[in-house]
């Protein structure tokens, strides 16, 4: 997507991927930026690494506790954090759902889900139900969440009641014979409007195909990795992105169309 972005706009620039593990990954940082690089992305597992290796951090970053987008300026490196947002605008765009007020059912307390579990709270959800495989990672979050939003109402474990929203933070669903992220005995699909799965590949996971089913809203991770990307493209360039261009060629990246 970024490097048709470039092209769209008549920048002689590439995005390119490159392997690093962990313990590389400040001299990847200093390589980078002895290279004139504008900038790059991190993915996991260097998201949380990141924080302290990097010369400043962005409100954004200091707000989300990762970094997944780095530039390079005068001041050295600066880590960003365009993955909250990009999951709110994918919301609002692909499930035409404002997060205010609404109940949220949040499967995963890994990295993604504890970055989604602080921006839910940050909207203003009016409860927010956590649910892990470890349910003392999920607590964490709850507490990390209840001291930064006193006023989210937040507890760990699946809700009884109806949910607006059904958020999949985990990986389950990668794989074509992973289980489902949720379990069918404590809670129904019934019991909620509209399911959203961070994955994007397969374009329908398990979970999407029983949302449908059960006749809830779905939508996959696209529209995540779309903002988030457009969002990256914007600290790096200083210019808009071309949302429409990107869409396009991440549609026949991931999907052949």
């Amino acid at each position: 997507m970024h490097n048709a972005a470039f092209a769209a706009l008549g920048l002689n620039w590439r995005y390119l991927a490159f392997e690093v593990v962990p313990e590389n990954l400040r001299a990847a940082i200093e390589g980078a930026k002895a290279m004139g690089f504008a900038g790059f992305n991190l993915t996991v597992p260097h998201k949380l690494l990141a924080l302290d290796l990097v010369d400043a951090l962005d409100e954004s970053a200091k707000v989300w506790g990762a970094v997944n987008t780095i530039r390079f300026d005068e001041k050295g490196a600066t880590g960003f954090n365009t993955d909250a947002d990009g999951l709110a605008n994918s919301l609002r765009e692909d499930l035409k759902l404002e997060l205010r007020g609404k109940k949220v059912l949040l499967l995963g307390a890994g990295g993604a889900g504890r970055t989604a579990a602080l921006k839910l709270a940050s909207e203003k959800v009016a409860e927010l139900f956590l649910v892990n495989r470890t349910p003392s990672k999920a607590e964490e979050i709850a507490n990390e969440i209840k001291k930064r939003f006193p006023s989210a109402k937040v507890s760990v474990g699946f809700p009884e009641a109806d949910v607006d929203l059904l958020l999949n933070a985990t990986s389950l669903g990668l794989k074509t014979d992973d289980a489902l992220p949720l379990d069918k005995k404590k809670f129904s699909l019934k019991q909620t409007r509209s399911v959203y799965d961070m994955i994007y590949r397969p374009a329908e996971t398990k979970l999407l195909a029983a949302a449908k089913a059960a006749g809830c809203q779905t939508a996959n991770g696209l529209g995540m990795l779309l903002h988030q990307g457009a969002k990256a493209f914007e600290i790096w360039t200083g210019k808009t992105a071309p949302l429409d261009v990107m869409r396009r060629a991440l549609e026949q990246n991931i999907y052949g169309h």
